[in-house]
């Protein structure tokens, strides 16, 4: 079980990692799209959501400090999933759709860091 929960936390992890990564290296588009969103100081934004992703993704892999790895996440998909995904305001079908599924993605995402709040700590196999 323990080997289970290690390769769910290095999947779960890692795709935070990954879309940190993706964060670092598309400042110039990603701040673009979020100036659409009047999001204030878009590319400040995005290395500072980039920071979240990046912080909470390899306290879950690692298992270290995973309490404020979590709140992390949080802080990262609570504004951008009502921010950047506001399904509920676009005109155009093909847009609302997108925003559709990456809005109830990250509503699963959050749901999952909620879930890992209540996992014993420390986490086996942590640093």
């Amino acid at each position: 079980m323990y080997l289970l929960f290690l390769i769910g936390r290095i999947l779960f992890g890692g795709y935070f990692i990954y879309n940190a990564f993706n964060h670092f290296t598309h400042v110039k588009g990603m701040s673009g799209y979020a100036a659409t969103k009047s999001v204030p100081m878009p590319s400040v934004a995005i290395i500072f959501s980039g920071l979240l992703l990046l912080f909470g993704g390899v306290s879950v892999v690692l298992g270290v400090a995973p309490f404020i790895g979590l709140l992390c996440l949080i802080v990262f998909l609570i504004p951008v999933t009502f921010t950047m995904h506001s399904f509920w305001t676009d005109t155009d079908a093909g847009a609302r759709m997108g925003n559709q599924i990456n809005f109830y993605k990250n509503m699963a995402l959050l749901g999952a860091v909620l879930i890992c709040f209540v996992i014993p700590r420390p986490w086996p196999h942590s640093l």
